[in-house]
C-alpha cells in the first residue's frame, strides 16, 4: 500500500476522475431526473457493483487480457456500444404525459422503472464498458509500491477503496439531478432534458464502439 501522502492523492484523484462526465454519470442523472433521488442513488449503487466487477477481474489477470487480446476486447467492446445505444435510443423516443398546470403531479405520475431495473442497468452499464478495466489497469499499479508482498492483493484493496471513494460522489450527482428536477423550468423542459440524454448515450455508445484496443 502506499504511504498516507500518496493515499490522500490516490484518493483525490479518484474523486476527480469521478466528478468527470460520462455514461455512468449521465445513466445517475438521467434516472434522478426522472423518477428522484432515489432512482439515481440506486443507479449509482449499480455502477459501484458493476466497478467491484472489473476491480477483482484485473486484481487476477483479466483486464491485462482485455487490453492484449484484440478479439477479447472487442466483444466486449461491440457489447457495451450496443448496449449503450439501446439505452439511447430508448430514451430518445419514450414518450412524456402530456402538459398539465401541475407540473410535479405529471412527473410523479409518470410509470417509473422498478428499482431492480434501475441497479441492474447501472450494473450493465459498467461492466460492459471495456474502458473502465483498461482504466483501473493504467490508474491503480501507479500507486502500488515495488516492494508490495502481494501486487494483486494491493491492487484490489486500493481499487475497494477508489470505488467506495466514488459512492460519496455519485450520491452528489443524484442530489443535484433530483433537486434540479423540482425546479419548474427542469420540468417544463425535460422532454428536451430526455432527448438529450439520448443523443448523448448514443453518443457514448458510438465512441466506444469507435475505441481502439490499447494494445494496437
Amino acid at each position: 500500500m502506499p504511504d498516507f501522502q500518496h493515499l490522500l492523492l490516490f484518493i483525490a484523484a479518484g474523486w476527480l476522475l469521478n466528478l468527470t462526465p460520462g455514461p455512468d454519470v449521465l445513466y445517475i442523472v438521467t434516472n434522478s431526473l426522472r423518477a428522484g433521488a432515489r432512482a439515481g442513488i440506486i443507479a449509482g449503487l449499480g455502477i459501484t457493483a458493476g466497478c467491484f466487477v472489473h476491480i477483482f477481474a484485473a486484481a487476477v489477470g483479466v483486464s491485462v487480457l482485455l487490453a492484449t487480446s484484440a478479439t477479447a476486447f472487442t466483444m466486449l467492446k461491440w457489447m457495451g456500444a450496443a448496449y449503450l445505444l439501446w439505452i439511447g435510443i430508448k430514451i430518445l423516443f419514450s414518450r412524456r404525459p402530456q402538459a398539465t398546470t401541475d407540473l410535479r403531479a405529471v412527473a410523479t405520475s409518470e410509470p417509473q422503472r422498478p428499482l431492480k431495473a434501475i441497479f441492474i442497468g447501472g450494473f450493465w452499464t459498467n461492466v460492459l464498458n471495456p474502458k473502465v478495466a483498461i482504466f483501473f489497469l493504467a490508474f491503480v499499479p501507479q500507486f502500488i509500491t515495488p516492494d508490495a508482498a502481494s501486487p494483486a492483493l494491493a491492487f484490489a484493496m486500493l481499487g475497494v477503496l477508489f470505488n467506495l471513494n466514488a459512492i460519496p460522489v455519485n450520491v452528489g450527482w443524484a442530489l443535484l439531478a433530483a433537486w434540479m428536477a423540482k425546479r419548474d423550468a427542469v420540468q417544463r423542459g425535460m422532454h428536451w432534458l430526455d432527448r438529450a440524454a439520448g443523443v448523448m448515450f448514443i453518443g457514448f455508445g458510438i465512441k466506444l464502439a469507435l475505441t481502439d484496443n490499447p494494445a494496437n
